[in-house]
């Protein structure tokens, strides 16, 4: 499998007339490796590759681990005493103009790289990921069912004077005691905080009526993330909540039917119309555009290629995995979320996250 995958990146850099590749970002690696220890937050490895070479660079120590587990690349262990200049100076007659990551690496590593190749383009090795494999689909669906778990767990864990950071802790120990981790920090959000699309999750007590709990999660499971929102009631809704809620959930199922009916009759599936569907209905019901995309790529990453948004120039293709998350949002009052993971198939779009979408007072 992963032998495959450096296949298809070296006829993707004869696609894009280059003669190497340097991949830093760390999800790169562990698709076109299967390994996944290297942390997201310190620089630990590299790809490098070019046509009649391959190499994984890492240090001592993850040496023995990759001798193990990544045999389809030669490994160059980088020390004091060996740097990564001496494998740049090996290859550098043959490499006229390298692929980088521009958005991932840093202006001290661009400067190295500049001492040693005349040319320097960006190279989006991501790409490669955004179709799914079967294996990388059924992955995704497990973490995206203990999703709907989790989401059925925490609303018994929902009470009068728990704050967000509790509700999350408690989120994050169902998820753990599973065997699985968080895609990434979750978003609890109660009453008016639920108006900031990314509230960053607080102190903040359920001690009114009539509040917005908008909580925003993902799994991670073998390595895939999974990512689902979903809004509910502390008590009885107002007539305006729930006016809310219903069009951001119709402004969903808007953009499901339309990549449907796409699909069914074969033309090309634009990723910005689909968020124009979800987009324009909000709007023609009076309420603010949505002040994010529509959705997102999941996979390794919880935020990768397709981008469904109304800049996208992507087309949406069989095997792509994203995310259809419309939402409306009010500064002082409130906002709903409600967000799935839906998988593209020949036949059309199937759901991955199947937690109730129901109007739900608690």
């Amino acid at each position: 499998m992963f032998e495959l995958r450096i296949k298809k990146l070296r006829a993707l850099l004869a696609e894009e007339n280059l003669d190497a590749v340097l991949i830093s970002a760390v999800s790169n690696i562990t698709y076109f490796t299967g390994y996944a220890n290297f942390s997201q937050d310190e620089r630990e490895a590299y790809i490098f590759l070019g046509q009649n070479f391959g190499y994984i660079i890492t240090d001592a120590r993850y040496c023995e681990s990759i001798k193990k587990q990544v045999p389809h690349l030669q490994l160059f262990e980088r020390s004091p005493g060996k740097r990564i200049d001496a494998l740049f100076k090996k290859h550098k007659k043959q490499i006229k103009k390298l692929g980088i990551e521009e958005d991932n690496l840093v202006v001290s590593e661009h400067k190295i790289l500049q001492k040693h190749f005349k040319k320097l383009k960006h190279f989006n090795a991501s790409l490669l990921r955004s179709i799914k494999s079967e294996d990388e689909i059924q992955k995704i669906e497990k973490a995206a069912n203990l999703g709907d778990q989790v989401f059925k767990y925490i609303l018994g864990k929902i009470k009068a004077g728990i704050s967000e950071k509790q509700l999350a802790q408690e989120l994050e120990s169902y998820i753990k005691k599973h065997g699985a981790e968080l895609s990434f920090p979750p978003i609890v959000a109660f009453g008016k905080n639920s108006s900031i699309p990314h509230h960053q999750t607080g102190n903040t007590k359920l001690t009114g009526d009539k509040e917005f709990i908008l909580l925003d999660f993902g799994v991670k499971f073998e390595n895939y993330c999974s990512d689902m929102t979903r809004t509910v009631f502390f008590g009885k809704p107002t007539k305006e909540q729930k006016a809310i809620f219903e069009t951001v959930l119709k402004a969903q199922q808007k953009a499901i039917n339309f990549v449907n009916s796409a699909i069914k009759s074969g033309k090309e599936l634009k990723a910005a119309q689909v968020d124009k569907v979800a987009r324009d209905y909000i709007i023609s019901k009076n309420y603010p555009a949505v002040p994010h995309s529509l959705g997102h790529g999941v996979g390794l990453d919880v935020h990768e290629s397709p981008r469904l948004s109304r800049q996208s120039r992507e087309i949406l293709k069989e095997g792509m995995v994203f995310s259809i998350e419309p939402g409306i949002y009010s500064e002082g009052f409130g906002g709903v979320r409600i967000e799935d993971l839906f998988v593209l198939e020949k036949k059309g779009i199937r759901q991955l996250t199947n937690a109730t979408k129901k109007l739900i007072t608690i």
